[in-house]
């Protein structure tokens, strides 16, 4: 008696785990398809930034060297013509970009440490008094002129001599939560709401146009992300490995640098890679509190869309895609840390 084997059908996987014939032809069409719907507006960009303005004009056209003859005019408008402006504008973007985002990191991630390790519980009669100080330098400053020092160096002796009376007239106290959600609905604010405020604080200061000006506001402004995003990758941790740390004589910033942020790179990686996207890409505050010295590309790129001659799309091209060669080449090298996963420290047991 004869046992017959059917060889397995296009939609029957050939070995458990495996995904059927039909499975894989469907699963990669369907990512092959999305690949070229996301790359070729990049591709559109570069064969673009090789067009001529008759070209562009008279296209679309697809392949270089068959539906036109590629020229390399754009580039040098941009690197020849006005290279002065081009090269000063991606240096201020890279210096102010980098820096804002590592102060922002570096702030923000031992401000979430620290809500998430310890307790805080300020008196709200305190946090109201010190807003009201804010307020009054604020109205003091903006409306009567006063000299921005001195107005807040009052407020700052006023509020040390006060809060502790203060603070006994009322004894409600908030707590982590409390901080957390105040950092993070900041940046729920509209940027244009505070723009004006920012410029006339830094116009009497004389910071206008300068890149620490920029970089403040930039780190500020990401601040909130950052403190959101590495809160809850902190709070994955085990706090068994920090006490075995302490217990062995660590402090808490040594436990913190030692221990914790290794063990959190791959949240650090994702946060560092957004806030630089945020940075790099911010238009707003770049066009309120910048003119010529601190100017960045997207402000370069702005003047170009209003020009004279209407939009320059062959050397918006070039522009755009110097603008995003920084950005990925950050994603490379931070893909590593972020394809680890996101569960990095999580501990079963």
């Amino acid at each position: 008696m004869s046992v017959s084997f059917s060889k397995p059908g296009l939609f029957e996987p050939r070995r458990i785990g495996e995904m059927s014939p039909a499975t894989k032809i469907l699963l990669y069409s369907v990512l092959i398809g999305w690949s070229l719907f996301v790359i070729f507006p990049i591709y559109w960009l570069v064969i673009t930034s090789f067009k001529t303005p008759a070209t562009v004009n008279e296209g679309p056209f697809f392949i270089p060297f068959v539906d036109f003859q590629p020229s390399l005019h754009a580039w040098a408008d941009l690197f020849i013509y006005d290279a002065a402006d081009t090269f000063r504008a991606y240096f201020n973007s890279i210096v102010i970009a980098f820096s804002a985002t590592a102060l922002s990191v570096f702030v923000g991630s031992m401000a979430a440490y620290s809500l998430s390790r310890i307790e805080f519980a300020p008196n709200l009669i305190t946090i109201l008094y010190f807003v009201v100080l804010l307020v009054g330098a604020g109205v003091a400053i903006g409306v009567y002129g006063s000299d921005l020092w001195l107005t807040l160096a009052i407020c700052v002796a006023l509020f040390f001599l006060l809060a502790r009376a203060v603070g006994r007239l009322y004894t409600v106290r908030l707590g982590n939560g409390d901080i957390l959600f105040w950092i993070v609905s900041q940046r729920i604010l509209a940027p244009i709401v505070v723009v004006v405020p920012i410029y006339m604080m830094f116009q009497s200061v004389r910071m206008l146009d300068t890149h620490i000006a920029i970089i403040i506001t930039y780190a500020v402004v990401n601040l909130p992300i950052v403190v959101w995003l590495m809160f809850d990758f902190f709070n994955s941790i085990p706090r068994d490995l920090e006490e075995s740390a302490q217990l062995d004589g660590a402090t808490m910033i040594m436990t913190f640098r030692e221990i914790v942020l290794p063990l959190s790179r791959t949240g650090l990686a994702a946060t560092t890679l957004l806030v630089m996207i945020f940075s790099w890409n911010e238009y707003l505050f770049a066009l309120f509190i910048s003119t010529s010295k601190a100017q960045t590309l997207p402000i370069l790129v702005a003047a170009m869309n209003a020009g004279e001659r209407g939009i320059l799309w062959w050397t918006m091209s070039v522009a755009i895609i110097i603008m995003i060669i920084p950005v990925v080449a950050l994603a490379v090298v931070l893909q590593k840390y972020i394809s680890k996963g996101l569960l990095v420290g999580a501990v079963k047991g």
